[in-house]
Formats: C-alpha cells, structure tokens, sequence
C-alpha cells in the first residue's frame, strides 16, 4: 500500500500508467485487457517494483530482524514505512506536485472493487502528505490491521518500528537507491516534470546533494 513510492517511481509516465500504479494492489489475475494499455502497464510496473523489493538484501535483512511472531506481515509495515521515508526525504514543492496529480486522478477515475472504500478516504484524509509523520504512518499500520482477519498483528509491530526507527530509516537508504536506478520512469514526451530541475530523491538519500 506504498503509494507515495509507487507514485514517485512512476510520475515520468502518462496519467494512465501513474493511476495504474496507483491502483495496482487492487487489481488480481494476469488478464489485464479491461484495463487498457497504458493503465495496464502501469499495473505490471507496480507488480515488478513488488517483486524488486521483496527480492531485495536489505528487505530481506530487515525482516530478518523484526519480531518473530510479526515477520509475515512484516513486508506491509514496511511499506508504509518507506513511505515515510520517502515523503521526509521530498521537498514540499516534490511532494506537493506528486500527491496533487494522484489525487486529481484517484478523484476523476473509478477505483477497483477492492480499493472502492479506501481510495476516497485516502484522498479526504490526505494520506500521502500525512506520511510525513511517523505518528500518521502509526497509525495507518494499525488501521490496515484491522482489515486482516484475526488479531491485530500489524499494530503489535508498531513498538518494533518505535524502537528500531533509525535502523530501518537507514535502511531505506540503502534501499531507496537501487529502486529509482532499476525501476524509476523516464518522462515521456508530453508530461509535465516540474520536479526535473530539483535533485533526484536517490542522490540526496545518497549524501550526493
């Protein structure tokens, strides 16, 4: 449920590879005609960053480290949590123009059956901006715990991402870099890029800018 990530990997595309990737998590199966080309691109984009990710040695080595009983689900903590990451790493003129041009099409474009209920509080509740803050981002690991069957087991990691908070934000550094060198878009003709004069996200991650 990274969408900030997703979004900010794929902003060089069109709007219907970006509102693919947006909706990616709410779309099953490999039969994507219904979708049309562009968002259906946008769909397996969003897929190959996934399985980039959940191959990748730092995730591997942070889940490693989470609780026992949380490793399972530890991979959708996580994701909220490198949205944190990223969202603190972004200027306000990066992050203002990414999360405006989602929400424009989250709001003009029906979502998934799956997503129906999500998508329009995600834009009322400003997630994308909240992120910003690791209470916000708390309190949305707990939030989609309670949307999975049994006890809450997202919230019981919660003291884990409290206690390991400069661990993980170190690894996302590590992390982040090698997801906009292998996955990140290129603008396509026709769309605006009004964050392509400002420092790429990876080189200041990095200690380059």
């Amino acid at each position: 449920m990274n969408f900030l990530a997703h979004g900010w990997l794929a902003r060089g595309g069109n709007d219907d590879f970006l509102y693919g990737n947006l909706i990616a998590d709410g779309v099953k199966g490999v039969d994507l005609d219904a979708w049309g080309a562009g968002v259906a691109a946008g769909i397996r984009h969003h897929r190959r960053v996934d399985a980039y990710i959940d191959r990748h040695p730092v995730l591997l080595e942070v889940k490693a480290r989470a609780p026992r009983d949380g490793r399972r689900v530890a991979g959708i903590a996580l994701d909220l949590m490198w949205d944190h990451c990223l969202a603190r790493r972004l200027t306000v003129v990066e992050r203002d123009w990414l999360v405006s041009r989602c929400y424009r099409l989250l709001e003009t474009r029906p979502a998934p059956a799956r997503l129906a209920t999500m998508m329009p509080a995600l834009v009322r509740q400003d997630w994308l901006r909240g992120y910003v803050d690791f209470g916000f981002t708390c309190r949305a690991v707990a939030g989609l715990g309670r949307r999975l069957s049994g006890p809450n087991r997202l919230a019981a990691l919660l003291p884990w991402l409290e206690r390991d908070y400069l661990a993980l934000d170190e690894a996302f550094t590590r992390l982040w870099p090698d997801l906009e060198a292998h996955l990140e878009v290129s603008v396509e003709p026709g769309v605006v890029d009004s964050v392509g004069t400002q420092p790429q996200a990876a080189d200041r991650i990095a200690g380059r800018h």
